[in-house]
């Protein structure tokens, strides 16, 4: 029996539909791979598994096992910081944002996975979200030094706003004045300039305007001889 060309297409059209599913998916091992994981251990044993994975340098793996850990049950505190360690050492810092950022809306006023999520952003080029997520920081805790240091330096570098860097800068020197970045954060403070033109240092913490050292004084100035007047 000779077929028309349009059912044979169809025929062969549903054939490769089937075969299709029949074909297992790049994914499909992954997900395999994922469910053996939690189907086998509970949260301690699969952390000890991701750590082990971690110390010989399978990162891959190591983040795996953290993960299953997570949504098993493990302590946030303790297993969401050895994952994020993870993703950053394989530079998956958007999957790094992806596993902290529902803790962070679970408890907002962690504001050192902020900070971790604010860093990640940064690494991979998206500063606008950084820059908030810093300026919600520095704004709900000041007295945290190194989100103030960060602000700063995308200010300074992304935003062009050397005026605001400035601010934050001088907070950082504030709280950590012999900090790991204080060179860097008083190589960028403002510098006044006084009305003969000579640059002023402003003192790293500057609150009043009457901190702020004037110009070295002067010698005076001896009087011209040919000007002095005769008896």
């Amino acid at each position: 029996m000779i077929r028309s060309p349009a059912r044979a297409i169809r025929t062969a059209t549903v054939l490769a539909v089937a075969l299709a599913g029949c074909v297992p998916r790049p994914g499909d091992k992954v997900a395999a791979q994922i469910k053996t994981v939690h189907d086998e251990e509970t949260p301690d044993k699969l952390l000890a598994r991701g750590r082990a994975f971690a110390a010989v340098g399978d990162i891959p793996r190591a983040e795996q096992y953290f993960a299953a850990a997570l949504d098993r049950g493990a302590e946030p505190h303790v297993a969401l910081p050895l994952l994020l360690r993870v993703c950053a050492d394989a530079h998956r810092y958007r999957a790094g944002i992806d596993y902290a950022e529902p803790q962070l809306r679970r408890h907002p006023d962690d504001h050192r996975l902020r900070f971790v999520i604010a860093s990640f952003y940064m690494t991979i080029g998206e500063s606008a979200i950084a820059r908030e997520e810093l300026a919600r920081i520095v704004a709900a805790a000041p007295n945290l030094a190194a989100p103030h240091y960060a602000l700063a330096v995308l200010l300074r570098d992304d935003a062009g706003d050397v005026v605001s860097a400035d601010t934050h800068f001088r907070e950082y020197l504030r709280l950590e004045p012999r900090g790991v970045h204080a060179d860097e954060a008083r190589g960028s403070l403002l510098k006044l300039v006084d009305h003969g033109g000579t640059p002023v240092n402003v003192p790293p913490v500057w609150h009043d305007v009457n901190t702020v050292p004037g110009p070295a004084p002067r010698p005076p100035i001896p009087p011209d001889p040919a000007k002095r007047s005769t008896p």
